[in-house]
């Protein structure tokens, strides 16, 4: 019985994850839509050009989205919308590194690791375990 209540207990953290993610980027899209001086003086420093705020924007919501979609309905639509946001947040990273901006990269760091528990739970959801 040990097993299965840790099994449990990491379904619950990785569901909560998902839901985090879900919420977190739900968020910052709205303050990427919105051009936010936060949004804006960060795009800047790792060189991202202020007319692809919007773009952006639309992934981080398509992504929480998904995952929304892949929790109430489809599970296989919150897994590729989970791997998007993760392949989304390893350009942040990339990005991040390459314009050597590190003094804020845990928020892309930590986005990309809530997308990692997400594609981790659907994946999970998807496959029946």
């Amino acid at each position: 019985m040990h097993g299965v209540g840790r099994v449990l207990g990491m379904t619950a953290v990785l569901f909560a994850a998902t839901v985090l993610c879900v919420v977190a980027n739900a968020l910052i899209a709205v303050a990427d839509y919105a051009k936010a001086g936060f949004v804006q003086r960060n795009s800047a420093e790792v060189r991202v050009p202020e007319s692809a705020l919007p773009y952006l924007a639309t992934l981080k919501l398509a992504g929480a989205v998904g995952l929304v979609v892949g929790l109430s309905a489809w599970t296989w639509v919150g897994v590729a919308a989970g791997i998007g946001l993760v392949l989304f947040f390893v350009g942040a990273v990339v990005a991040h590194v390459r314009a050597r901006v590190f003094h804020n990269i845990a928020f892309p760091g930590l986005y990309l690791l809530l997308s990692a528990a997400a594609v981790t739970h659907m994946t999970h959801l998807a496959a029946g375990s």
